[in-house]
């Protein structure tokens, strides 16, 4: 699934999920790199 993430203040990643992680950021995947970051939607809400 396509997601984008936050990096620093201003810049954002888009790529491929990899890992939801547990302290609420991402690990996606562009290329061959992996990038972690706060998802660009903010936290997601428990049902």
């Amino acid at each position: 699934m396509l997601q984008t993430i936050i990096i620093g203040s201003c810049i954002s990643v888009q790529g491929l999920l990899v890992k939801q992680l547990e302290n609420g950021r991402m690990l996606i995947r562009v290329g061959e790199r992996l990038y972690e970051g706060r998802p660009a939607n903010g936290p997601v809400a428990a049902a």
